[in-house]
């Protein structure tokens, strides 16, 4: 309410015309807390907001330095992820961006960057559209010597292109190239990131999967012991992502149980909005083969986390709107509305591939075979069984692609 009360209607302009802060001892308590920040979101994220607020508070009533792009990007962070408010969080991280293109600010330009492309603008703009600036904030983190939002950039811009549905052979050798490069920047935090994608990545391509599972699990381990509550949902959140893939819908049930509260450790990323919707598709998925007071539990589970995207595509997120056909025609389909679910897939098809996501169109296209062959329909359930398995051949995920092919023989 301080916050907000401080605001009151301040444009992204008004906020970057604040005058210069010229207290030292406040500057150092921002600094301060500015450092807090990076440790905080690994280990405690629901301590963030509180030193956000902080931050921003400090600056509107004392004055603009470094730190305060910090405090407008964390803020639009927290608008756009955890109060749904898209259009002010958006205002917010444009305000970082103002301040940063002002005299003493360059060495905060990369992080300023990383935390409005990564945490606010995919709310409201297509994905895809953060791939360039991230890579500009990388290149911009290296000149002045900002390694760690440089990779920072590099991480998120490499979960980008995956869940955009670039084909993974490119991804694969863009991501051991990342490894290579921040193993020679020493940023090993960053890196775990890096080497989550890219088991994932290998296993869907079939290659070395076995020690990319044990790789996965070392690293699940690592963040039980040392409370690393975010390596812990990026591990949990891929492992989703690959159950789903192949349909492993018993795995997929018990890892989300058992996982806790994965979208708040992710805070407003993108993953955040990608485990939402695997995590939804999953409850579904359980109901459907449960029966009783278990299939109405996890019927009830997927409502729930389905309002939360219905609320996202209601805000004007338009990476959703293909995740939110796929997930009512699930629902209909679920529901008995046989009518209403074909009509949802086909429009699930549809944006898919209209918005240009070709790991999405070929899951919408299985899980359509999937509702044709429940429904008897043989002609219908092998067009959709081979569109999917066109698609996944243009992703070159090779090991769906056989998995798919033994499954027809």
């Amino acid at each position: 309410m301080r916050v907000k009360r401080l605001l009151k209607k301040k444009t992204a302009e008004d906020i970057a015309n604040l005058p210069e802060l010229d207290d030292e001892r406040q500057e150092m308590g921002q600094r301060m807390n500015e450092l807090l920040i990076v440790c905080v979101f690994q280990v405690q994220p629901t301590m963030l907001p509180l030193i956000i607020f902080l931050l921003t508070t400090t600056t509107l009533k004392h004055g603009l330095n470094p730190s305060s792009c910090d405090a407008f990007a964390g803020l639009g962070m927290i608008l756009c992820g955890r109060l749904g408010k898209l259009e002010k969080g958006c205002e917010m991280a444009k305000a970082a961006e103002l301040i940063v293109e002002q005299p003493g600010m360059r060495r905060i330009t990369s992080k300023t960057i990383f935390v409005a492309q990564s945490f606010c603008y995919h709310w409201t703009e297509p994905l895809q559209d953060t791939v360039t600036p991230l890579l500009e904030g990388c290149q911009k983190g290296l000149e002045i010597g900002d390694t760690d939002s440089a990779c920072s950039c590099l991480v998120v811009r490499s979960y980008c292109l995956y869940f955009t549905g670039r084909p993974l052979e490119s991804i694969q050798e863009e991501l051991e190239a990342t490894i290579e490069v921040m193993t020679q920047l020493r940023q090993d935090a960053r890196k775990m990131r890096i080497v989550i994608l890219l088991a994932t990545v290998k296993k869907l391509r079939g290659i070395d999967t076995e020690a990319g599972d044990e790789k996965m699990d070392s690293l699940l381990a690592t963040a039980a012991a040392t409370g690393n509550f975010s390596l812990a949902a990026f591990v949990n959140s891929m492992k989703l992502e690959v159950f789903v893939i192949f349909q492993q819908w018993e795995e997929a049930i018990e890892l989300v149980q058992k996982s806790g509260n994965v979208r708040l450790a992710l805070t407003s990323a993108f993953n955040t909005v990608r485990y939402t919707f695997l995590q939804t598709l999953t409850y579904f998925k359980a109901a459907q083969t449960a029966s009783g007071k278990k299939r109405k539990q996890m019927k009830k589970c997927g409502k729930t986390t389905l309002k939360v995207i219905q609320g996202w595509a209601k805000n004007g997120n338009v990476n959703v709107v293909h995740y939110l056909r796929i997930l009512e025609a699930e629902l209909d389909w679920l529901e008995g509305n046989v009518k209403k679910a074909e009509e949802s897939f086909k429009a699930a098809i549809s944006s898919s591939r209209r918005n240009g996501f070709r790991n999405d169109t070929a899951l919408a296209h299985e899980l359509s075979s999937s509702f044709y062959k429940a429904k008897g329909d043989d002609y219908w359930t092998n067009y959709h069984l081979e569109c999917s398995k066109s698609c996944y051949q243009e992703w070159e995920c090779s090991e769906k692609v056989k998995f798919l092919d033994e499954s027809q023989s």
